[in-house]
């Protein structure tokens, strides 16, 4: 066999090895820059900056549209605690799932709007907490605690939208400082 030939093989050679490991590194480009915008959207939908935090929760499968009903349960909880909803509470869930991303149309916007026209059962309450608990199971306590700290405050200030006699007082009723307390011992 002449140099050339042998030549000419040994460039076919490497230009499939380095085909093959081009191919390979845009897969891995590709992944990453899904991961890093989804990392995005959870930081977009759930306003936790901590990368530690946003990092543990997508490698828990906590996807942006399931942060955003996590997120979105407790305060519809809070808001139906006395029995019934305000405009002033509406608002301020509306508002919330605005930050959250959540459009105006789409099956998620239609099921919030059922469950502020609605009130949802208990077992929605029930099954929220099991995921709840099931989830802080594989998460560190820095996250846990992150995680909790930015649903109780949204859930907090839909209670505190009303409340209070002339916006003075005590803007949390007996029954709304209830579930945030019960919402709270979910984390554990």
């Amino acid at each position: 066999m002449n140099h050339e030939v042998l030549g000419n093989r040994r460039r076919a050679l490497e230009e499939s090895f380095f085909a093959r490991q081009n191919n390979q590194l845009l897969e891995q480009l590709r992944s990453e820059t899904a991961a890093a915008e989804r990392l995005q959207q959870l930081s977009t939908v759930s306003g936790i900056e901590d990368s530690a935090t946003l990092q543990q929760l997508l490698e828990a499968d906590i996807q942006p549209e399931t942060f955003a009903a996590v997120s979105l349960i407790p305060i519809v909880q809070v808001a139906w605690s006395d029995g019934k909803l305000d405009d002033k509470e509406r608002s301020s869930i509306l508002t919330a799932a605005a930050e959250q991303g959540l459009g105006e149309s789409g099956p998620a916007h239609q099921l919030l709007e059922d469950w502020l026209t609605n009130r949802p059962g208990g077992d929605l309450l029930d099954a929220w907490k099991d995921y709840i608990r099931a989830l802080c199971e594989t998460l560190t306590a820095e996250t846990r605690e992150n995680l909790q700290a930015q649903i109780i405050t949204r859930a907090r200030s839909v209670a505190e939208a009303t409340g209070g006699i002339l916006g003075l007082g005590n803007k949390i009723s007996s029954s709304e400082q209830g579930v945030l307390d019960d919402l709270s011992a979910a984390f554990g």
